[in-house]
């Protein structure tokens, strides 16, 4: 299988002026070029940027600019999320051209949809969040359906926290991960569990977490969940060690994935997997205990049909507790429409 590099780190740009426009720009640029975009693709990335960052001035006041490495087909690209808590906006008509803030060369979030392989949004009273991936214009880039969000602990150097998704032809497999406390030991714990994932995601949950337990062997361990999906059966393989949240949710309602007690990496009573029949056209949503628990899909009327980084955004967004490392994944399995 082939696994997404999920050690990429995701930059928060809080844009609360016109100064911040060029910040989120340069940071976008950045990206980009890391992922080998050449100057016209980078263009494309200027562009969305600032018209992404002066949307959330015009519209919100101020919010924050998401900004990470995706990949699609082996293709690297940038993903980049407009996150606001304004009071909403008028989605038709922002799209339309002619709304683009006065000397920014774009026409609004039209602009930004022409110019963006992957658009999407989402806006309601308790604000927005738009969502733009670009990958470079030669070749095609089947969008992968998954969504990840992630917050670094506030005043911590790196994040405690780590995900990583897999895939191949027919099955589809992610892993999160929460290092034991924060700052850089969790840091490491996590990575060496998303390092050892990289060659286990296409094995059986029970037996990936066991490997992983060996890989995070001698650090502060962690909680971790590992699911994999099968297109063919339509089915969820699922091993939790920990606390971290897993569950799988439709427009009637979710399905907790249960876990265990212990640490990964430090001491539990072996891993077992349990399968979920009937998961394709549903959504599988982990995260990590930096995230509030108490939240609903059903209280955000078309959120679940909306792409899973929207999702994920306006998860991390309402219910961040901020007193933790929080990340958020979402992967779409299947149709749900």
């Amino acid at each position: 299988m082939h696994a997404l590099d999920a050690g990429a780190v995701m930059h928060d740009v809080p844009v609360d002026d016109a100064t911040r426009v060029g910040q989120a720009r340069r940071q976008a640029l950045q990206v980009a070029q890391l992922a080998g975009f050449d100057e016209d693709d980078c263009g494309r990335v200027a562009l969305v940027a600032t018209e992404l960052a002066t949307n959330l001035l015009k519209h919100a006041g101020r919010g924050t600019l998401q900004v990470q490495a995706v990949e699609s087909g082996g293709a690297r690209g940038v993903e980049l999320i407009a996150v606001d808590k304004g009071p909403g906006f008028d989605v038709a008509a922002c799209l339309a051209d002619g709304m683009s803030t006065a000397g920014t060369p774009g026409n609004g979030l039209g602009a930004v949809s022409r110019q963006a392989q992957v658009f999407d949004l989402f806006a309601d009273a308790r604000g927005a969040v738009v969502l733009a991936r670009l990958y470079p214009r030669h070749g095609t880039h089947p969008d992968l359906p998954y969504g990840a969000s992630q917050r670094t602990y506030a005043g911590e150097p790196l994040c405690g926290d780590g995900w990583s998704v897999s895939y191949d032809v027919r099955h589809r497999a992610v892993m999160v991960v929460d290092g034991l406390g924060h700052g850089v030991h969790a840091h490491a714990a996590a990575r060496a569990a998303v390092a050892a994932f990289a060659t286990e995601s296409g094995r059986d949950p029970a037996t990936s977490m066991d490997a992983l337990h060996g890989a995070m062997s001698g650090t502060r361990g962690g909680a971790v969940a590992i699911a994999t999906f099968d297109d063919a059966s339509g089915a969820v393989r699922f091993s939790g060690i920990g606390n971290i949240s897993a569950a799988l949710h439709s427009l009637e309602g979710s399905r907790g994935l249960a876990s265990h007690p212990g640490i990964v990496g430090v001491q539990y009573r072996g891993a077992r997997a349990f399968d979920f029949p009937g998961a394709a056209g549903k959504l599988l949503i982990l995260h990590s205990d930096g995230l509030q628990t108490r939240w609903n899909l059903a209280d955000y009327p078309g959120l679940a049909l909306r792409h899973p980084a929207v999702i994920a955004a306006v998860l991390l967004r309402d219910f961040d507790r901020g007193r933790d490392d929080t990340t958020v994944v979402v992967l779409a399995l299947g149709d749900r429409r």
